[in-house]
């Protein structure tokens, strides 16, 4: 939809009028906020100087409490730079200040009085151990004025008839990364979308050709540099390239993640050798890679690992079990962690290996010597599938040892999280607005009591709401994605990113399924798959609690 910056006459146009000079000063209140926020919790985990992890581990709600709100900060503060940059360009229209007004509105009351951490998990300032005199930065007049004008029902009713009519706020990127977008979000629609829901009801592999035009594309090179058989792009295009295929389909959006996470293990860690043989076959698609880190007992304690590998004249002989290994049948390669220091028990006796295998067929998954494996049965997120592997003196070649060294593997690991993290997030958005596109389509077709059920103001209320949410987690994803490309440290963004993100996405799934009614939960219509694919998103590449903890810690450090 074209913007020419004018804004609209309807009731909510006086706060409209003075939005701009409201959402400054509310970042800066909330930021205040989190600051006492910060203090407090320190205060009662860091009684010495430093983190104390029993009792961080006792106030682990005030600490998670901590992490959402700085999430919640941060998001606003990319929202309000997001209103910024469209204006300088003058592209900041009514859908755009509407999403602005809304989100600042709901998220600094969320701020205040409550915000969800899960389903049943709704923390307060007082959990923190704020009273009510140290939550006096939110009582600035800019917020209050938000909070009491910025949420109401005729700015959802108003956002909603502008979606419902076709407008699609504005991302912010620039002309580059938006053909980007219109490429890949053509494609999807033509060769993904009207197959993606027979592949999840009969629990099909993406079919092989998909994959081979998605290597044609560049999609497992996008940010593998050109001097190694990449495209050489920035994190921004694969936040793009990401939220389309996931927009499609979560399963093709997520076939690029194993070779992201492959190919940056080798940018970070590997030798020269490595790079030169590894990198062209990740960036073409000729080697399509797949992540075995966690096992069955550990979860996401990493250091924990129990899978061994042992020196074998020059090779190494690895032996133990891993599950949740996604994609890991026809696959060529496996990055595996497993312990090569004996009488270690923590991460420093971890070291990564470039394990080398024959992709597997429907008869025969895993041919070869020394490794089986059987299909784990998952509700969503179908289309690679999940398997456990069993390792029996599986030979991996001595130089496929990641970097040459031992005991680097963790390290090499942690290096990953943030594109790994960012990715998550974006695809998280693309799930998000799959809902929002169904729920748009169900709504409009739909009719009860003569009308069709988007002009019922719950209904409307959700597809605003969503659409608010969908363009405050592409923010903070692509701040994330802008700070690993300045190559900034980023896991804090990352994982705040990633945080938000799963959660918008389920809760978008969420209130797509309860517009569709009856019809919803039954199988035949793709919210159904929907639903089941944004559930894993808070699980995978950090749990929500683990994020937080994370989060937490790097606050308080």
């Amino acid at each position: 939809m074209p913007h020419d910056g004018a804004m609209p006459a309807f009731a909510d146009a006086p706060l409209l009028a003075d939005l701009r000079a409201l959402t400054g000063p509310a970042v800066a209140a909330a930021e205040a906020h989190l600051a006492a926020c910060r203090a407090s919790v320190s205060a009662l985990v860091r009684p010495d100087g430093g983190v104390d992890p029993a009792l961080l581990d006792r106030h682990q709600t005030a600490a998670h409490a901590l992490a959402w709100t700085a999430t919640y900060v941060e998001a606003l503060r990319q929202l309000d730079g997001w209103a910024t940059r469209l204006e300088a360009e003058d592209a900041f229209g009514e859908v755009e200040a509407l999403i602005l007004q809304v989100a600042f509105g709901e998220y600094l009351w969320q701020l205040y009085g409550g915000l969800p951490m899960g389903q049943s998990e709704i923390v307060r300032p007082q959990d923190m151990g704020l009273s009510q005199e140290d939550q006096r930065a939110l009582m600035a007049p800019e917020v209050m004025r938000l909070t009491q004008e910025g949420n109401t029902p005729a700015a959802r009713a108003r956002l909603a008839r502008l979606i419902r009519d076709g407008a699609t706020p504005a991302t912010g990127l620039d002309d580059e990364m938006e053909m980007i977008r219109d490429q890949f979000a053509r494609w999807a629609a033509d060769k993904v979308t009207p197959h993606a829901h027979e592949w999840h009801l009969k629990d099909e592999l993406i079919p092989m050709d998909v994959i081979d035009e998605m290597a044609e594309l560049g999609v497992f090179g996008l940010t593998i540099p050109e001097e190694h058989g990449g495209l050489g792009l920035p994190k921004a295009a694969m936040c793009v390239v990401s939220e389309e295929l996931s927009r499609a389909y979560i399963g093709v959006g997520s076939l690029g993640t194993r070779s992201e996470i492959a190919a940056e293990l080798v940018l970070a860690g590997g030798t020269e050798a490595q790079k030169a043989k590894w990198l062209p076959r990740l960036a073409s698609g000729e080697t399509l890679p797949t992540a075995v880190f966690t096992e069955p007992n550990t979860g996401s304690d990493l250091g924990a690992l129990k899978t061994r590998a042992v020196r074998d004249g020059g090779d190494w002989s690895v032996t133990g079990a891993k599950t949740w290994i996604t994609h890991a049948a026809r696959t060529h390669v496996m990055t595996v962690l497993a312990r090569t220091e004996p009488g270690t028990e923590d991460w420093r006796g971890l070291s990564m290996f470039l394990a080398e295998k024959t992709p597997g067929t429907d008869a025969a998954p895993f041919p070869d010597e020394g490794l089986s494996g059987g299909e784990i049965e998952v509700l969503g997120y179908r289309g690679m599938k999940e398997y456990t592997l069993s390792f029996d003196g599986f030979r991996v070649d001595g130089d496929n040892l990641l970097g040459g060294e031992t005991g680097q593997g963790f390290k090499q690991l942690m290096q990953t999280f943030e594109s790994a993290r960012i990715q998550t997030a974006a695809r998280a958005v693309g799930v998000a607005q799959n809902a929002l596109d169904l729920s748009l389509a169900y709504a409009e077709d739909r009719a009860a009591f003569g009308k069709p059920i988007a002009e019922f103001p719950r209904v409307a209320d959700k597809i605003a709401m969503m659409a608010v949410e969908i363009a405050v987690a592409r923010q903070i994803t692509y701040f994330s994605a802008r700070e690993k490309d300045e190559g900034r440290r980023c896991d804090l963004e990352a994982g705040m990113a990633k945080l938000l993100a799963a959660r918008v996405a389920w809760s978008a799934a969420d209130a797509a399924l309860q517009i569709h009614g009856g019809n919803g939960f039954a199988l035949e219509y793709p919210i159904s798959r929907v639903l089941c694919d944004a559930r894993i998103l808070s699980i995978f590449e950090g749990a929500a609690e683990i994020q937080a903890q994370v989060i937490a810690r790097r606050l308080l450090a």
